[in-house]
């Protein structure tokens, strides 16, 4: 079981609270994780990845055990304490500014 935190603003567009638990077959990486984010949430298709490129959004940042891997292939294996539920997969709205 996978388990994913999504920021406030995507949690209420999906209607959830509390982080997602889902199961993901295949290796574990964000694009398997995202594909079964958007299965069971349709709603959320186009928020977090464009919906013809997949790519990630620019203010949309991927977390796993402490490090940043947003900028990692989306095919890349996650850690594997992200894979057996231990630890979560961190979906953050990043901030732009000054």
């Amino acid at each position: 079981m996978i388990r994913v935190v999504l920021p406030a603003h995507l949690r209420m567009l999906a209607r959830v609270e509390g982080e997602l638990k889902l199961e993901v077959e295949g290796p574990v990486t964000q694009r398997s994780i995202l594909d079964a984010v958007e299965a069971r949430y349709p709603m959320l298709r186009g928020t977090i990845r464009d919906q013809a490129t997949r790519q990630r959004r620019a203010f949309v940042r991927f977390f796993a055990c402490e490090e940043d891997l947003s900028q990692d292939s989306p095919d890349d294996p996650l850690p594997e304490a992200v894979a057996t539920g231990v630890e979560p997969f961190l979906i953050v709205g990043a901030m732009a500014g000054g």
